[in-house]
């Protein structure tokens, strides 16, 4: 987000006093303007300390903004929080119990991880930025909080649950899952939220996907639409729900010349059923080409 300079000269009057920055008198118009990249950086206004609060010393972030015109905002790295009903069910569906280990990679600041921890789990968390790690350590709930790239670290298979909310855009969301069974034990589950393009989109890692999650014997469910338009997308969403290996294995004995039981998404379905999935793939086919159309038309506008 480019900032405007007059927000960058009041950002030379500001003033910093431990995690709170407080700006100069301002009229209301530019103190909008303000606020809005403020709260961008990861500030929150607090009306008791009549400034805005951040996870840590804002003053390296008061500087690159200055020095650059920018600031990088959470939406730059993906980052939508997991809205209240969507986090209770992830937990549903991870079937979580006192003592086991979880891990939840893309952390933010904590709206699935905290629940996790008050399920009785040990949680330990990964998050990318530095201002949410902060906030995660701060609070306790975790046993360790790593700040990295949740791609570049080393698999281990330590968890007997992986609960996660990762960025979606340009098929992330199936680098980070895939990333994520790595660190799961042969025994273990993994309950994430993902693009709906997952479950239908003709790339080969789509495709690809789709085959791994019917093959371990796991399973999509669709969310509500506009389930995370309280954290400002309105991108359709699932969960998608993938076994570890060995939970996966521990089917059900059959007796000798008796038919397997059908899987879920091989029983036979209705034609409205049939239908009404045609329906709603051309509806979203339409909605990304009108999409398309209009990305090209403001390129041509500008």
């Amino acid at each position: 987000m480019k900032i405007a300079p007059k927000v960058l000269d009041a950002f030379a009057l500001a003033t910093v006093d431990g995690h709170a920055l407080r700006l100069p008198q301002l009229s209301r118009a530019l103190y909008r303007e303000c606020d809005i990249v403020l709260r961008a950086a990861g500030g929150c206004w607090n009306r008791r300390a009549k400034a805005h609060v951040f996870a840590e010393d804002p003053t390296v972030l008061l500087n690159e903004m200055r020095s650059s015109g920018t600031v990088v905002t959470d939406q730059d790295f993906g980052y939508y929080p997991t809205p209240p009903a969507v986090a209770v069910r992830l937990l549903e569906l991870a079937e979580l119990s006192p003592g086991l280990t979880v891990l939840e990679p893309s952390a933010g600041r904590g709206a699935v991880a905290r629940s996790v921890a008050a399920a009785g789990c040990v949680v330990d968390c990964i998050e990318l930025r530095e201002h949410h790690a902060a906030v995660l350590q701060e609070e306790s709930f975790a046993r360790t909080v790593q700040v990295a790239d949740f791609l570049t670290c080393t698999p281990q298979a330590l968890y007997d649950r992986v609960v996660m909310n990762p960025p979606f855009a340009r098929g992330t969301d199936i680098r980070h899952v895939e990333h994520a069974r790595g660190f799961l034990k042969d025994d273990g589950l993994l309950v994430a939220v993902m693009s709906a393009g997952a479950t239908f989109h003709k790339s080969r890692a789509a495709t690809e996907f789709r085959a791994t999650v019917e093959q371990s014997g796991g399973f999509f469910e669709e969310l509500p639409e506009k389930s995370f338009q309280s954290s400002g997308t309105l991108n359709s969403t699932v969960i998608v729900v993938i076994p570890g290996e060995q939970r996966t294995a521990a089917v059900p004995a059959r007796r000798e010349g008796e038919a397997p039981p059908a899987h879920r998404d091989e029983q036979l379905r209705s034609p409205m059923d049939i239908a009404r999935d045609i329906l709603r793939d051309l509806h979203e086919a339409q909605e990304q080409m009108q999409a398309l159309m209009d990305d090209l038309g403001n390129s041509f506008d500008t």
